[in-house]
């Protein structure tokens, strides 16, 4: 949505328009109000303010009256250009406008600037609009929330208050759009692992730290022992590395100069300073100069699930989805110009068989080119920039190119899954690098007996643990494929004298490797069948009574609301581990 052809859409100028008669709206109910900046964004708008008190649910519901009463007036949206002392003048109240345009000046000082007038309202703006409000419909918008903002993002700023509106081209998109909204509710990943005793977070002991419950640690489990086997299969290897650094190496890496306000402070040990690692490459590195390199050595593919630390503002973290402690499914491949190319279709296969594995089949990729200020030998980004692109073309898969949106050393791919709602989630990065080879000198001995630079790339395809957990919780809304399920059957006894006979199957399950437990609790059969597929959103669940336990068979209810019937504890486990083993999606 916030694509070139967004911001060029009717739909575009429509909340454009939209979130300046809010700004009207609220400058007539708070006239001594200060503005700041208002843009369309995807789904809606918003707009900061400054104002005398905190806004409450009234007020909004007051300001959207007022919006519609705005919009029948068919207000014209009109531009002007003034030069910088009509500019100055005009937003003489108004310190946030005053200080972007002092802004500009700086930057050019000959600059005009773009104002639009709309009824009472009047802004610094370079569009576009509606020509009149009459192309908005009053009934197709609506203010969503209040939240604190930072003037510029800035936590040493004034915090203002940001109004959070969305518009739509019809009512029955309104609609649409706050049915999907409750869905995105529904699915609140920090609200689901709480529901499901997955993961907590605990504020006093620092924020951004995830703490993994024994349901959750055994999903986690789960999803770890498949990316592993799939990389022994991958022609991977393994490497662990240390958590913390001396500071040389974080200054040879550029990370001290580049990331120094990403990293938490140093830590003094025996008179040096240490650093938590915000990332693991720097660690690969060493081991690979551990020992002279031949070519006959290359390619290295090195894995690691790398646990690392970045420091995140407060105001951004956001459940699992933001994080200040997370684990990445890092890679590092270290190769000879030769192999570059089939080595970058490997891991483009790679990646996307192991996110399909997952349930994702809806995946764009995005080829960021070298920018200008760039490292590394122009024929290198070249190469490079082709093997990534003839990647992409040869697995036929979408892709948008992202002319000179690469990092200063090396092109990448980026490549993003769809969820359940629609939502797009970058994933896997696939990312050339020609400026740590470099610092740390690394070589490999050529087959004509002299040193080379190797190609060196990072891989990750889940992004983080943490980050790529949240967005499963939500695509499937917790209820999870079978094979990941934290706990994949559920026993459900009739009356008490049916629990001996309900763990004796839960035994026999664990030990076909299928997850189980049983609910001994006192509830009635029908509470105790809602809370397995309702809340905890058990795959399968059995019931055992009289019957049951004299036949040994179970009675099965899938999690959809289908029955299987009564059928023998042996059947239904070779049912259960031929859906763990097809990793079926339901």
């Amino acid at each position: 949505m916030n694509s070139p052809e967004y911001h060029e859409s009717h739909l575009y100028k429509v909340r454009h328009s939209a979130a300046h008669i809010m700004a009207e709206a609220v400058l007539e109910k708070f006239p001594e109000g200060k503005v700041a900046i208002g843009p369309p964004i995807e789904n809606g708008f918003y707009y900061d303010f400054e104002l005398p008190r905190s806004l409450t649910e009234d007020d909004l519901a007051e300001i959207e009256d007022r919006m519609r009463e705005l919009i029948r007036e068919k207000q014209s949206f009109v531009r002007e250009e003034l030069d910088a002392a009509a500019a100055q003048e005009l937003f003489a109240a108004q310190p946030y406008k005053l200080e972007l345009i002092a802004d500009l000046l700086v930057t050019d000082p000959e600059t005009t600037f773009s104002i639009y007038r709309s009824g009472a309202f009047v802004d610094l703006c370079r569009g576009p609009h509606v020509e009149n409000s009459r192309e908005i419909s009053p009934q197709a918008v609506k203010l969503m929330s209040v939240a604190g903002a930072y003037w510029r993002g800035d936590e040493k700023r004034p915090m203002l208050q940001r109004i959070y509106g969305t518009a739509w081209e019809s009512p029955k998109e309104l609609r649409k759009h706050l049915h999907w909204l409750k869905e995105v509710k529904k699915r609140d990943h920090r609200k689901i692992i709480t529901q499901m005793d997955l993961i907590s977070f605990h504020e006093e002991a620092g924020p951004g730290m995830a703490y993994w419950h024994p349901k959750g640690a055994l999903m986690r489990k789960t999803v770890e022992d498949f990316w592993r086997d799939r990389h022994i299969e991958g022609g991977y290897d393994f490497v662990y590395t240390p958590h913390i650094g001396k500071a040389w190496l974080w200054e040879t890496s550029g990370h001290l100069d580049f990331y120094r306000e990403g990293m938490y402070a140093p830590m003094d040990v025996d008179g040096q300073d240490y650093y938590l690692k915000p990332m693991n490459c720097p660690f690969h590195i060493l081991i690979y100069k551990s020992s002279l390199r031949s070519y006959r050595d290359l390619p290295l593919r090195w894995a690691e699930l790398g646990t690392v630390y970045r420091y995140e503002k407060s105001g951004v973290l956001h459940g699992l989805l933001r994080v200040r402690g997370f684990t990445q499914d890092d890679a590092h491949i270290f190769c000879t110009p030769d192999q570059i190319e089939d080595e970058i279709l490997r891991v483009l296969k790679f990646s996307l068989s192991l996110l399909r594995a997952f349930g994702f089949e809806d995946i764009q990729a995005y080829l960021a080119t070298r920018p200008e200020k760039a490292v590394g030998e122009p024929a290198r980004w070249e190469q490079a920039q082709a093997s990534l692109l003839r990647a992409i073309q040869a697995e036929g898969i979408a892709y948008e190119l992202d002319e000179g949106g690469g990092a200063f050393y090396g092109p990448k791919i980026d490549l993003k899954v769809k969820d359940a709602l629609g939502r797009y989630w970058q994933l896997t990065t696939i990312q050339f690098d020609f400026n740590l080879p470099e610092r740390f000198d690394m070589t490999f001995a050529g087959e004509d007996g002299h040193a080379h630079r190797p190609y060196m790339v990072h891989r990750a395809l889940l992004g983080s643990l943490e980050r790529f957990f949240g967005i499963l919780v939500e695509h499937y809304g917790g209820a999870f494929p079978v094979w990941l399920a934290p706990e994949q059957a559920r026993l459900i006894p009739i009356a008490d004298r049916h629990i001996e006979y309900a763990r004796q199957v839960e035994e026999q399950l664990r030990q076909a490797h299928v997850r189980a437990k049983t609910d001994a609790s006192s509830s009635r059969m029908g509470a105790k069948i809602r809370q397995a597929k309702v809340n905890d959103k058990i795959p399968y669940m059995l019931v055992v009574g009289d019957r049951e336990a004299e036949e040994g068979t179970v009675a099965v209810r899938l999690r959809s609301g289908k029955q299987l019937g009564a059928i023998t504890v042996e059947e239904f486990i070779a049912h259960a581990q031929q859906a763990i083993q097809e990793r079926a999606i339901e």
